[in-house]
């Protein structure tokens, strides 16, 4: 049922690549991967496998990666992505020696990928459960780590229906999941081998902050007015915390939205009509000075930008989940997000400790900055909670390096 499923949705893939250039890069990448591992193979290399879905994935695998290639650099790293969203973003990547595409799951693809590549071992980062990959793996002996992953009860595996294609799971060597509720689940269809360890991203985001890029235009910008920065936005977040912020002009605002399109970045002008605003790439650090709002309309800056803030909002949460809330967090800066962040650890520690605010609505966003308002050391209190809720977390890299048999 499985290879019939796969095989209907190459061929879906097939034909919406003839209309979304999206889909299009990626199955062309997929189509050129081997040729790619072919051309750049060294045969004489040893390669330890790190695949990652997208780009969120990639930054949890990152600090494996980096610290792996440090303590062992007898070792040549193969990283490959499925989604474009990662793969255009990191191709030229240089902490790993070759990256490419990852063919579609049919056996055809996973036995001509693996054997061109043979790694000696494979980390597959968080929900990458790929079927006839892992099982040519398995009976090759190849040792195969699964690295923050992380399981809920709803998840097909542990549903009635599931339990056949849950076999898949068992060709992992261990597993290092983020919590203990995915330890209890694993046990209940027999997975033992597992370790709780946390999530890499916390080390992940203590890296980004210790190279934080100075960005010029955006210093200049906020001079000594407070900030608000907005990561990752959708419209119907902007639509709830523009109205609020075009009432208070007292403060400088950094809109940094999750799709750079220019409707989009069209519609966010309109919601700002009247305020002074200016696109990154438009703008120096002159005709910054006296702007109100600032559009972010390029990518790789946001980690940096949040060094910036005195209050964040991160977007999705009126849609298909809220994005990176750590990048945030690091900074010691409160964090407001929307409603569906149930599926999001580190949310919920956020709001646990106080420092994650969830909204539903306008009208809750307007009581909590008010109250930021009327009590100006709120936020820095907030913020402290949010930097040692992170600093707690940190150190599943080294765990899982220290346990993993190289």
């Amino acid at each position: 049922m499985y290879n019939l499923i796969i095989y209907i949705y190459q061929l879906g893939v097939i034909i919406a690549s003839l209309f979304n250039e999206k889909v299009r890069k990626m199955w062309k990448g997929e189509c050129e991967a081997v040729r790619i591992l072919k051309e750049k193979m060294d045969p004489q290399a040893k390669y330890v496998w790190f695949h990652a879905a997208s780009l969120g994935e990639f930054e949890q695998g990152r600090p494996l990666m980096e610290q792996l290639r440090q303590d062992h650099p007898e070792y040549k790293i193969l990283l490959t992505f499925f989604s474009p969203s990662g793969y255009e973003v990191r191709k030229n990547y240089e902490g790993a020696d070759i990256i490419c595409y990852l063919p579609l799951d049919t056996i055809t693809n996973a036995q001509r990928f693996l054997r061109t590549v043979r790694p000696v071992m494979a980390f597959f980062i968080k929900y990458e459960f790929w079927y006839n990959y892992l099982h040519i793996l398995r009976h090759r002996g190849v040792t195969v780590y699964s690295v923050s992953s992380i399981f809920r009860p709803g998840q097909i595996f542990f549903r009635w229906y599931g339990r056949q294609y849950a076999h898949v799971l068992k060709c992992f060597t261990r597993f290092y999941v983020q919590n203990e509720v995915s330890k209890e689940l694993l046990a209940k269809i027999g997975i033992t081998d597992v370790q709780v360890v946390g999530d890499t991203r916390f080390d992940r985001v203590l890296q980004i902050k210790a190279a934080v890029k100075q960005l010029p235009v955006v210093e200049k910008m906020k001079g000594d007015s407070k900030c608000f920065i907005a990561g990752s936005s959708w419209l119907p977040d902007e639509e709830i915390f523009i109205p609020w912020l075009n009432e208070h002009p007292d403060w400088k605002v950094v809109i940094a939205p999750h799709v750079i399109k220019e409707d989009h970045l069209q519609q966010i002008e309109k919601l700002l009509e009247g305020r002074k605003v200016v696109r990154y790439t438009d703008a120096t650090v002159d005709n910054v000075a006296d702007a109100e709002v600032l559009i972010i309309n390029c990518f790789g800056l946001l980690s940096s930008i949040y060094h910036y803030a005195d209050i964040t909002y991160v977007g999705g949460g009126f849609g298909v989940g809220i994005h990176n809330t750590l990048e945030a967090a690091v900074w010691e800066v409160p964090v407001f997000f929307g409603p569906n962040n149930q599926r999001f650890q580190e949310a919920q520690g956020l709001k646990r400790c106080g420092a994650g605010l969830e909204i539903s609505n306008a009208e809750d966003f307007r009581r909590l900055m008010q109250g930021f308002v009327d009590n100006p050391a709120l936020a820095k209190e907030l913020g402290e909670k949010a930097g040692a809720f992170v600093e707690q977390m940190t150190g599943a890299t080294k765990k899982i390096l220290a346990d993993v048999q190289l």
